[in-house]
């Protein structure tokens, strides 16, 4: 998969490798490998977890796939007496996941910075940053229209964010001349699930790793350097500040990267939360296309290696 600005035009996809245990809410990993981050060659395969959420009237039970394009939920209006009723959810694929650094990128043919009004082609909400004190960032926030970062409602639980440090490696084309610093920002249950991916795939690259912590305060919307999935996952750089982030026009140029930051893991990053950021699949005999977003508590994830 090609991504303007992370990938090389000979970069390869990462393919998801055998091994690494799941990452606990709160939990902290650490590598000091030397081996190549290259992925086996050998073919990945496709890994389903199966979804249940609670809410008022009961619980549902559906499917989200990683590594693997799964067939998209036909786009519905949520119905009357739901959170956003009227707007349209489902339709999104696994190659419109990736958007870019500006909020509310990511969204299959709808152009344009924020979320508000938005439909839901992911089924995830976008992300609620807090609000902005500048008036020309208002579109990140637009009178709380998805609730606090806090807010347990969203599909996947409170925004929660997963760090991770770049192990300096001298012997590879990229010096960095300091430890990067990179954060995943979206719901928990999102972060969770792709916690062990980006660890795994990436761990000769990472000195250290942290996962599943509730947001606070950190990251900040100019250290966004990539959006995922209508904008409901986040990646950002410890440091970076992208002034276009603030302007009042549409249309500001992003602040270059930084030129001393580990390319190497953020290009692996990048291209992994591309592969295994979760998507729901229409496919699942449990997906019931009307469940709405009266969600209650946080998703539980049942994890299943589809062999």
């Amino acid at each position: 998969m090609f991504v303007p600005f992370f990938s090389s035009a000979t970069s390869q996809n990462l393919h998801r490798r055998k091994g690494g245990g799941k990452g606990a809410s709160g939990s902290s990993k650490s590598s000091s490998s030397s081996k190549s981050s290259k992925s086996s060659s050998s073919s990945s395969k496709s890994k389903t977890k199966t979804i249940t959420t609670s809410s008022r009237s009961g619980s549902t039970t559906f499917r989200s796939s990683t590594y693997s394009n799964s067939r998209a939920v036909t786009p519905a209006a949520i119905p009357a007496g739901q959170l956003f009723a009227g707007r349209l959810s489902g339709g999104g694929t696994r190659s419109q996941i990736f958007g870019t650094r500006t909020y509310g990128s990511g969204y299959p043919g709808v152009p344009g910075r924020g979320t508000a009004g938005r439909g839901f082609p992911f089924i995830f909400w976008p992300i609620a940053w807090p609000l902005a004190a500048l008036a020309a960032g208002r579109y990140l926030n637009d009178d709380d229209e998805y609730g606090t970062p806090t807010n347990t409602s969203r599909p996947g639980g409170q925004l929660t964010t997963a760090t991770f440090t770049s192990l300096v490696n001298t012997t590879t084309p990229y010096t960095p001349s300091f430890n990067s610093t990179f954060r995943i920002f979206s719901d928990n249950a999102t972060v969770v699930s792709l916690f062990d991916d980006l660890f795994t795939n990436c761990s000769s690259l990472i000195r250290s790793a942290n996962s599943s912590t509730p947001y606070a305060g950190t990251p900040v919307p100019e250290q966004v350097v990539q959006y995922y999935r209508a904008s409901s996952i986040a990646l950002s750089l410890e440091g970076y500040d992208n002034t276009a982030t603030y302007s009042s026009s549409d249309n500001a140029t992003d602040t270059p990267l930084p030129t001393d930051i580990d390319l190497a893991l953020l290009n692996c990053l990048n291209q992994t939360i591309g592969l295994a950021a979760p998507l729901i699949d229409a496919a699942s005999p449990h997906f019931a296309p009307n469940f709405g977003f009266s969600f209650v508590g946080l998703l539980l994830i049942l994890w299943t290696l589809v062999l």
